[in-house]
Order: C-alpha cells, then structure tokens, then sequence
C-alpha cells in the first residue's frame, strides 16, 4: 500500500492506476478526493490532491495518509503537460508527467514518478490509455520502471466502465471500476484492484473529483 500510494499521488487523473493524456484547461483547478482499503494488510490510504490548469500545464500538489500495516505521509508536487492532440476532438493524445514524493513522516530521500501517457479515442465512446515510465521510492530511492494499458468504456455519456493492467514495483495489477459524472463538475468513482504484492493483496476505492472553472462565464 505504500508503493501503491507512491504511484497514485503522482498522476493527475484519478486514482486509476493508468492516466490518460489529458489536463486541465488554463483557468480550472480540480479537487481529487480518495480512500483505498487494502484488505489482506488492513492499510488504508487517504489521498488529498488540489491542481490548477497554469497556461498549458497542470500543476498540483499530491498529499498522502497511509495508515495501518504501513505507516507514511507523503507531500509533494506534481505537473502534467499534453504536447500533442490537446484539442477536445483529438483522436490521439500525448502528454508528459513528473512528480517528487518526500515521505515527511519517515524522512529519507525523495521519490517520485515520470512518465509518457498515450490516449487513442478509437471510436465515441471507447478509449485506451497507455503509460511507460519509472518510480522512484521515497526513502531510498529504489527505481523501478512502469507501464500499462486501460481501457475506458462510455456506456452512457455520464457512466464510464474502466479496466486496467498495470506493472509498476515490480508487481502486476488489475483494476476493474466506473467512473459516474453525477454534476456537470463533480464525479464518483470507484474500483476494485487485485495487487500482486507478496501473494496478492485486494484494495478497494472510492474518490470524489470536483472541478472549478475560475474562468467565469461565457
């Protein structure tokens, strides 16, 4: 859970494993709420990440309560640029994304994440993302690559089913869950992962995302 919470604090788009190529317009910040239960270790971790579109970049700051089994506070910044196919229509999308993790209870050197996200919108409502990158592991250092592939079904325009495969740590993952637009600015999401960690480990999520145009109206 704590390698699980080093490589969610890093991404700017949920608390999936595998982001997607998009980022926040100039002028709008987001709010991304979550809870994970890992059931096997009885961990928990509580995630507060706060971003802003900044020009053509996302900037944002990821914290982290992992508390249980494994004991971590993690605070650090995060950024997030889409350098191709940043229109809405875009069939393919590209975008880069770097974070720096300090674990501030445990002390130690810093960590992060860095990696390449890739989305194709293959028709209306099906999408697939990738991602290649690396983590680093807040305390040590450790480095480790990573990589994925989700895929994201609009069964209608405010339900999305999404399924994941995901290595990073050196373990494999699987993430089954939705994602419901409940207000033109506010959606639920939710999950279930397998984890392969020392046996397999089961975590479930729920997060609240909240979006807020500072741009005024138009």
């Amino acid at each position: 859970m704590a390698c699980l919470a080093v490589t969610a604090a890093a991404r700017a788009g949920g608390h999936f494993e595998v982001d997607d190529a998009g980022t926040l317009d100039a002028g709008q910040c987001q709010l991304e709420l979550w809870d994970s239960h890992g059931r096997r270790s009885n961990t928990n971790l509580a995630h507060v990440g706060p971003a802003c579109g900044v020009g053509m970049v996302e900037l944002g700051l990821n914290m982290d309560a992992v508390r249980g089994g494994a004991r971590a506070d993690l605070l650090g910044p995060q950024a997030k640029w889409t350098f191709f196919g940043r229109e809405a229509n875009a069939p393919l999308s590209a975008a880069v994304s770097a974070g720096a993790q300090k674990d501030v209870r445990g002390g130690g050197r810093w960590g992060g994440q860095g990696l390449v996200a890739l989305t194709w919108q293959a028709l209306e409502p099906l999408a697939f993302n990738a991602n290649l990158g690396a983590d680093w592991l807040p305390g040590d250092g450790t480095r480790t690559s990573r990589g994925g592939l989700q895929i994201q079904w609009n069964v209608r325009p405010e339900l999305a089913l999404i399924a994941e495969r995901n290595h990073s740590f050196s373990q494999w993952g699987t993430r089954v869950g939705f994602s419901w637009q409940v207000a033109p600015q506010t959606s639920i999401d939710a999950s279930v992962a397998r984890l392969g960690l020392g046996g397999g480990e089961t975590v479930y999520t729920l997060g609240l995302n909240q979006v807020f145009d500072l741009r005024g109206s138009r």
